[in-house]
Formats: C-alpha cells, sequence, structure tokens
C-alpha cells in the first residue's frame, strides 16, 4: 500500500509550483486512518519510529465505560455508534472514533480514547438506561 505523505503542499495559493527544497524521506511519511468498525475484536500491530509499537484496533465490540455517578467502570457491548463530529458519515458506517458518541447495553456513552492510536476503546456514560435492579 503506499504512503501518504506529509509534507508540504507543492502548490502556492496563486497556484504555481513550489520548487522541491528537498525529497521524500521515511519520516514524512503518514498511515492511513484505522476506521475501527464494530465486530470481533481484531488489532493491527504497527513498528513506529525508534522500534516502538503502536495497536491499531480494526474492530471491537466491547467498550471500557466509566460511570461517573458511581466511579465504576464496566466492560460493555458497543450496539452501534449514533453521533460522530469528525465525520457525518462515520454513524452511518458506524466508524469509532475519540469524540463519538456510542449506544451500549447500560446507555449513551462518550469515546474518550482514541482507538486508532491506543489500541482499546475507553469511553463515559453520558446517558444511563435505567433498568429495574
Amino acid at each position: 500500500m503506499p504512503y501518504q505523505w506529509l509534507k508540504r503542499s507543492r502548490r502556492k495559493l496563486s497556484g504555481g509550483l513550489i520548487k522541491q527544497a528537498s525529497s521524500k524521506k521515511k519520516r514524512d511519511a503518514g498511515r492511513y486512518p484505522a476506521e475501527t468498525h464494530i465486530g470481533p475484536r481484531t488489532f493491527k500491530h504497527i513498528r513506529t519510529r525508534g522500534g516502538h509499537q503502536k495497536y491499531r484496533v480494526l474492530r471491537d465490540e466491547y467498550a471500557n465505560i466509566l460511570d461517573q455517578s458511581t466511579g465504576k467502570s464496566k466492560k460493555v457491548k458497543i450496539l452501534n455508534v449514533l453521533e460522530n463530529k469528525a465525520n457525518r458519515e462515520f454513524s452511518r458506517m458506524n466508524i469509532i472514533t475519540k469524540g463519538c458518541i456510542i449506544n451500549t447495553e447500560i446507555g449513551k456513552a462518550l469515546v474518550t480514547s482514541r482507538p486508532g492510536q491506543h489500541g482499546i476503546i475507553n469511553g463515559v456514560l453520558v446517558e444511563k438506561i435505567e433498568t429495574d435492579e
């Protein structure tokens, strides 16, 4: 798969070409977004600069949700994505990113982690579903 490059644009605002000061370097290479979906858990292992590692979540069906009223967190099943401010189409495609609102078994939750960077889906409960317990 070809790289995405994180270099300055080759074009000026006027439309003219900017002379290239240096060639492409490996440090300028970017990667495509993880686009985490709902489904059985799958990861992608990535070697980063300095030999470090990242684990991207490509699919996951559970999230760690913190209930701030009780101060306890729970592992709950994700039902679907309700709203995603990163891109309005992401909610339709059930893509999970930081800041999106997901519907879970215990209610609506706001995702606070970056699944494509952190390798896990964490969230905070926004709206609790009242159950007879």
